[in-house]
């Protein structure tokens, strides 16, 4: 049974969205909350696996309670809630630590095989919509491309191998394992460990994480795609 914790400021969406996934043998919705800052209170006393999150929210928005969550609570997963799918406030959740994000316009059965996909372990965002968002996005934010790092931050990177920045490399423009194995002539199974090392090496979540973490050490900037920038 997959927990999920529902937070959203409108109480007729959480009734929504309680009736579709508690309509599912393996899903079941263990708390509420109308804002961040509950939301923090609920994941601390009910850890879902799971947490349905609106961004625009009064008080503590969806944005803070996800950095807090990732950083506080890495067990329970973010599954953002917006309303385009190329949106600013999507990819600042994402930049905080979301596994994914879905637009609140998706089909019932959409909702729920995202919330299986996070709790699994995996993202619901393409790294190519990623690259997207960072290009659109990343410029507003204070950290890109080039900018000085942190010594911790810049100790995590120098612990990559050649070949595993390569792929991080690879990650960041948005390419499949598939397409990363014909690219560097590795195999499959070569690629799989070397992504494994380095979520494991940079303490990321997934591959989404890879790709944003990519941008902030200055491995990639707007635009950039194999064979130079466009």
């Amino acid at each position: 049974m997959t927990t999920v914790l529902l937070v959203d400021d409108q109480a007729l969406l959480r009734m929504g969205f309680r009736l579709v996934i508690e309509s599912e043998p393996d899903l079941e919705v263990v708390g509420e909350a109308s804002d961040g800052a509950v939301a923090l209170e609920q994941v601390r006393a009910l850890a879902p696996e799971v947490v349905l999150m609106d961004i625009r929210m009064p008080g503590v928005d969806g944005i803070e309670a996800t950095r807090r969550i990732a950083a506080e609570h890495p067990s329970s997963r973010v599954l953002v809630l917006t309303t385009f799918d190329v949106d600013e406030y999507a990819f600042a959740a994402l930049r905080s630590g979301a596994s994914g994000f879905l637009v609140k316009s998706a089909r019932p059965t959409e909702l729920v095989d995202a919330i299986r996909i996070v709790a699994s372990g995996s993202s619901v965002v393409a790294p190519r919509v990623v690259r997207r968002m960072l290009d659109l996005f990343a410029p507003q934010f204070p950290t890109t491309a080039g900018e000085a790092r942190d010594d911790g931050l810049d100790h995590r990177l120098r612990s990559l191998t050649p070949r595993e920045l390569d792929v991080l490399r690879c990650l960041a423009e948005g390419s499949s394992n598939a397409e990363i194995a014909e690219r560097l002539v590795l195999s499959l199974t070569t690629v799989k460990t070397h992504v494994g090392n380095i979520l494991a090496k940079l303490g990321l979540r997934d591959r989404v994480q890879a790709v944003i973490a990519a941008y902030e050490f200055g491995l990639v900037g707007p635009g950039e795609r194999r064979g130079g920038s466009t």
